[in-house]
């Protein structure tokens, strides 16, 4: 069974506990952090999607209808996170192959016809009642988990290239076959950044990164040439205003440049959006920063930006703490999560800003969707678990070790490795 231990009430508001009474459970400026930005983007999901009601598509839809979804999710998700929060890391790092698997077997059924939904000409979503789920979502934490364990299995092949690297190639190749099968090339991008830099922070050689970063460009450049549609984004891109771009492959973007363009220093106002009325297509997904940054201006748009910079910082302290506490695995999922938030953080504002190629990536913590708010929170409630235990094994308490090095350790050699003495 499992055992569900959260700390004691008054410690998880940010009470003082311990021996010194100095050390708060955890790190509390990051769930504000990460709170703020839920909030936030719920209610510019729902300024996003007020007027889709008068669209055709979402006629029969009321306009609180997002608002109202998004709600829910947001309420399933806190729960989710508690019980995520409730597991104990090396609990985690057991089910991390069997975790990955079942993302894989997910991807899979996502593809069967009556079983996977079609949405806009793409397999993504596997309907489970009135919700639906995306396993693409769920794949990258399963791919943070199962990379940071492969890291602690593999430490000492993960110079060599038969023993250390091409495993893990081979693995996040399979899961790029089946998203690009959807097709989902932007999630595919994010998980391969995922891999490519848990890699790298888990102690794989320079010369074996360099070469896979190169392998990587030279796929996802083959990939984008391959494809007609992808090269018409790239060119439209590049001059998003030509008349023939404006009114095909670069009217997302065009519009999104001129909300931003609207919004100047302060913005119009909360609500007062005009690219949202049937303008500026999934103002309510991809491209909400772009409502944020008509309504709200520079200042909206630099705040979110700050708020993803802090947790970001704080998911790689966190990380960097644990693996001074030689929990390594622990300290990799960590700064897994910020890698993963950052990543898509920035392709969702470069895309929307047009710094970068449009790509259908949503703004983590903000944009609508159950299936990544869910998955986010319960990363970063892991990630909060992680930070527990650390101040937890600071304060001289057990915290459920699962490095492999600490686990054959002596109580004596493990509490000079922890810095105890």
């Amino acid at each position: 069974m499992l055992s569900l231990r959260l700390p004691r009430p008054r410690a998880a508001l940010g009470g003082r506990a311990g021996p010194t009474g100095a050390v708060r459970e955890f790190d509390l400026v990051l769930v504000w952090a990460a709170v703020v930005l839920l909030l936030f983007g719920m209610v510019m999901v729902y300024s996003a999607s007020i007027a889709l009601p008068d669209s055709a598509r979402f006629s029969s839809l009321r306009t609180t209808h997002h608002l109202t979804r998004h709600a829910f999710a947001l309420t399933v998700a806190f729960g989710c996170a508690l019980f995520a929060f409730a597991i104990p890391v090396q609990r985690w790092q057991k089910a991390a192959p069997w975790l990955f698997v079942f993302g894989l077997v997910l991807l899979i059924l996502v593809l069967i016809p009556g079983i996977g939904k079609v949405v806009l000409g793409a397999r993504r979503w596997i309907p489970l009642g009135p919700v639906n789920l995306q396993p693409s979502e769920l794949m990258k934490l399963f791919v943070i988990l199962y990379a940071a364990d492969y890291a602690v299995r593999k430490q000492d092949w993960m110079h060599e290239v038969r023993k250390g690297f091409v495993p893990m190639a081979l693995a996040v190749a399979l899961v790029g076959a089946l998203l690009l099968l959807e097709p989902d090339l932007g999630a595919f991008m994010v998980i391969a950044a995922i891999a490519m830099g848990l890699l790298f922070l888990g102690g794989v050689s320079v010369k074996l990164f360099a070469g896979l970063s190169a392998t990587m460009a030279v796929l996802f450049v083959s990939i984008i040439w391959a494809s007609p549609w992808r090269r018409e984004r790239i060119f439209a891109y590049l001059d998003p205003f030509d008349e023939k771009n404006a009114l095909g492959k670069g009217y997302q973007l065009s519009h999104s440049l001129i909300a931003f363009g609207r919004g100047e220093w302060f913005g119009v106002g909360l609500g007062g959006s005009v690219e949202k009325w049937h303008y500026l297509p999934e103002a309510h997904t991809d491209f909400l920063l772009a409502v944020i940054g008509e309504e709200l201006g520079f200042v909206g748009v630099l705040a979110v930006i700050v708020l993803f910079f802090w947790i970001v910082r704080r998911c790689f302290e966190i990380g960097r703490q644990a693996i001074a506490l030689d929990r390594f695995f622990a300290g990799l999922v960590a700064q897994g999560v910020g890698l993963w938030i950052g990543v898509q953080a920035f392709i969702n504002m470069g895309v929307n800003l047009g710094l970068l190629p449009t790509k259908g990536l949503t703004l983590p913590l903000m944009s609508y969707g159950g299936s990544a708010i869910l998955v986010t929170c319960v990363a970063l409630a892991i990630v909060l678990r992680i930070d527990w235990e650390s101040r937890k094994m600071m304060r001289g308490g057990e915290a459920g070790v699962s490095s492999r090095t600490a686990a054959s350790r002596s109580s004596d050699e493990r509490s000079q490795a922890r810095g105890w003495k």
